[in-house]
């Protein structure tokens, strides 16, 4: 008498999802191999394998992988665009206003899903259609901080757009440095130095009316 063979159970098909849900998942799915393996190194295989779905299926949701990693670079910029205004609007102090803007930045690039290689390290840096997307965020984002500083001091619009381009800028070369680096100095520390050197700049164009009071970058507080 032989013993009864149990047939191989059948392969397991990927779960049904709304669409909605499929989507989420494989932009999840896209950062995880975009983030280990750079843009280039990175294949449409290696993104259905991670969402253990299908290719077909991850070709009804993406043309491709260069559309599909401009979405997913849309919705953090999205994000960290979403964190940095809710930093700028939640005090009206001053001094804490940049702090806390720098730190919702160094906030973001210290998530474990390291987004923020998606702007800093994706390769993608020559890519026209991912630069104007960093224009236009850059861009949003140096306008809010202008309208602060209008607010302010007074200080014309095209000139406060520029002092706000330099603000975003030092904090992205900051980080640019920071996420290139082997032995790295505590976020806490990265972002409490960005701070400082800011506002040391920024203190420097006082509110209306406390030029005349003697106010000065000379005597604003570390």
């Amino acid at each position: 008498m032989t013993d009864d063979v149990l047939p191989a159970p059948a392969p397991q098909r990927a779960r049904r999802l709304p669409r909605a849900q499929r989507r989420s998942q494989l932009l999840d799915s896209a950062l995880q191999v975009f983030v280990a393996k750079g843009y280039h190194s990175t294949s449409m295989d290696d993104i259905a394998e991670v969402a253990e779905v299908s290719k077909p299926v991850l070709y009804q949701h993406f043309p491709g992988k260069h559309e599909l990693f401009l979405d997913l670079l849309e919705t953090h910029l999205g994000q960290l665009e979403e964190m940095l205004v809710a930093a700028l609007s939640s005090t009206d102090d001053n001094k804490e206003r940049v702090t806390a803007t720098m730190t919702a930045f160094y906030e973001f690039i210290s998530r474990e899903d390291e987004a923020y290689r998606l702007l800093l390290t994706s390769g993608m840096d020559n890519d026209e259609a991912v630069e104007s997307r960093l224009d236009r965020f850059f861009d949003r984002v140096a306008g809010r901080i202008a309208e602060v500083i209008v607010d302010d001091t007074g200080q014309p619009m095209a000139e406060a757009t520029l002092l706000g381009h330099g603000l975003i800028g030092m904090v992205t070369a900051a980080a640019r440095h920071w996420s290139r680096l082997s032995e790295r100095p505590d976020l806490d520390v990265s972002s409490q130095l960005t701070s400082r050197l800011a506002w040391r700049g920024i203190s420097g164009f006082p509110k209306e009316g406390e030029a005349a009071s003697g106010d000065s970058a000379a005597s604003a507080p570390d």
